[in-house]
């Protein structure tokens, strides 16, 4: 299977114009669009932890409840253990009307039969978008959800620190990168790099720069590749990298929060989502002007390092009793103004032109833009994946155990079953 380039620069525009009317299938009790249409209803929405910023909240709300005069209860969810709680919703009675899922995930989750069929609304407000870009939300021909925003990761750095090291340029090569993060090991006080043994996502984007899926079809059935000569190249880079670091092998970048550690002042830089500049703020030791972003350099200039290119989709459950109300919210939340809102609050790289004007003062999104365009992957968009990222991931144990010394094949070999046994899991 293939990597799916997603480029997030350059595609095409969304449209602006959002229709007013819900649809005759309501099942809202035959309750339709309209000044009154939904008044006394509230629609309720999971989003993720860090996914709904504090203004785009507030503007989709406002908007929302006095187009439809329903109420908007918006719940933040987890991500730990996300997937099983999403699973369990979809199959009760009464599930959030609309949730967040991972792009990658969406497949699963429509396999199911847990979520409705968007193909008339994405046929609405979504005919401009580029195929790549959609391609996440559709499974079987059908469309199951609708992309909110993408991103990828890039190298959030320390400027004083970077400056106390007599750094003045950022790289633009990953054996420049290694030869700054040494500079900082030897002439500062601080640590040159965080980066847990776990940080999974950035793994994955290696594995995308050495054009390798951590996953293969064996006839009929997808069993693990961890043995490819091409992962363990990945994994000795990513292996190379976590030597500046400190952090322990076996937990992953949200234990602790790495963007918290960060924010602490002692770190020359982290792998970083543009987001997590507002959490290491919150530390109060750094100031905004303090924290600098660059693309994350790939063995030569010309081509930046492999990235996943993650992001969430907007699904409305199939159990929901509110279809035409889910609906009227997605197209509130996803005009050009609303996504563009949250390009600019949260630093998502802009997913067509019309969003790059949101993006004029937002380095991380700048610094991503480059490889998400160039380099950027996902993990396999297969039903099948989804019970692979379910703690305990076998694939950070894997990485836990190069790092701790095992050859790459002994230790691919190791949880070579376990990874094979979700794969073969009944979605």
């Amino acid at each position: 299977m293939k990597r799916k380039l997603i480029a997030a620069i350059g595609v095409a525009g969304m449209l602006v114009s959002i229709a007013a009317c819900g649809s005759d299938d309501d099942k809202d009790s035959g309750s339709k669009a309209g000044a009154d249409g939904y008044k006394g209803q509230t629609l309720t929405v999971w989003t993720m932890s860090g996914s709904n910023p504090p203004e785009w909240t507030k503007k989709v709300t406002a908007e929302f409840e006095k187009k439809t005069k329903a109420k908007l209860d918006i719940q933040v969810q987890e991500w730990n253990g996300i997937q099983q709680k999403v699973t369990t919703a979809l199959s009760e009675s009464n599930p959030p009307d609309v949730l967040e899922i991972g792009n990658t995930q969406t497949p699963a989750y429509a396999k199911t039969g847990g979520l409705a069929e968007l193909t008339d609304l994405k046929s609405e407000i979504g005919k401009d978008w580029a195929e790549a870009v959609n391609k996440p939300a559709v499974y079987d021909g059908k469309q199951y959800a609708l992309p909110w925003y993408f991103g990828n990761r890039t190298v959030m750095y320390n400027k004083k620190i970077w400056k106390q090291a007599g750094i003045t340029e950022t790289p633009k090569t990953r054996a420049e990168l290694f030869d700054d993060l040494k500079k900082i090991g030897e002439k500062t006080k601080a640590e040159p790099l965080y980066l847990p043994g776990q940080n999974w996502y950035f793994f994955d984007g290696l594995l995308v720069g050495q054009g390798v899926e951590p996953v293969k079809k064996d006839g009929d059935k997808w069993v693990s590749n961890l043995g490819d000569p091409k992962v363990a190249k990945a994994m000795d880079i990513y292996k190379q990298y976590q030597a500046f670091s400190k952090a322990p092998k076996d937990k992953d970048e949200a234990t602790p929060q790495q963007a918290t550690v960060f924010g602490k002042g002692n770190t020359g830089a982290i792998i970083a989502m543009g987001y997590e500049a507002g959490t290491a703020l919150q530390a109060k030791k750094l100031k905004a002007e303090d924290i600098g972003f660059f693309t994350i350099p790939g063995e030569s200039a010309d081509k930046p390092e492999g990235v996943f290119l993650g992001g969430s989709n907007l699904a409305v459950a199939a159990g929901s009793k509110k279809q035409d109300l889910a609906k009227e919210f997605l197209k509130i939340a996803l005009s050009v103004e609303n996504d563009g809102q949250l390009v600019k609050e949260a630093g998502w790289v802009p997913k067509s032109p019309a969003l790059e004007s949101y993006a004029k003062d937002q380095p991380a999104a700048q610094a991503g833009a480059p490889a998400a365009a160039k380099s950027g992957g996902t993990t396999p968009l297969i039903p099948e994946w989804a019970p692979v990222e379910n703690p305990p991931n076998p694939i950070k144990t894997y990485m836990t155990s190069v790092l701790n010394g095992k050859s790459a094949a002994a230790a691919a070999k190791q949880v070579e079953g376990e990874l094979n046994k979700r794969l073969s899991q009944q979605q």
